[in-house]
């Protein structure tokens, strides 16, 4: 099988700049699959537009702005359900563990003052924003944020959960 010449030159400049294109793919997507997906999108579009690119000095650029452009298309286009977070989530907890955790999370807020007890509540059980509790308890918006956090404190150190930082 004769191939002509100008595949030939690029399969030539692909054994040659693509070790330095798959390192430049790999920054863009921080994962390797990924990044050899991205470059072979890259050099199908310059594949199909090698005549066309006259300056071969230039070649390194176009592929690194296809592969800026399709990824940038990839990402638009990813409908992303979960968000990278540097915190991890909390366990799920078994029936058993949950009905436990619900118990001794009732006797905890039992234990509070009631001020307390009413801010938690007020704060996330009926989802009120801090001036609604404020306006419905009659104190005051900063009185609301310093009640529910040494509420909070109280309710994790009672539940046993560490100290947030």
């Amino acid at each position: 099988m004769q191939t002509a010449g100008w595949e030939e030159e690029f399969r030539e400049y692909v054994r040659a700049r693509g070790p330095a294109l798959l390192r430049t793919a790999h920054q863009l997507t921080g994962h390797p699959s990924d990044a050899e997906d991205l470059l072979q999108n890259a050099l199908t579009k310059t594949y199909l537009a090698w005549d066309r690119i006259q300056d071969r000095g230039a070649l390194d650029g176009y592929v690194r702005r296809a592969m800026v452009n399709i990824n940038i298309s990839q990402w638009r286009r990813r409908k992303v359900a979960e968000f990278p977070s540097d915190d991890l989530p909390e366990q799920a907890c078994g029936a058993e563990q949950c009905g436990d955790l619900h118990e001794r999370l009732d006797q905890a807020l039992a234990g509070l003052p009631e001020r307390m007890r009413a801010a938690i509540v007020l704060r996330y059980y009926e989802d009120m924003s801090e001036p609604e509790i404020a306006k419905t308890l009659g104190i005051s918006l900063g009185t609301v944020k310093s009640t529910v956090s040494r509420a909070m404190a109280k309710l994790r150190c009672e539940l046993g959960i560490p100290p947030q930082q």
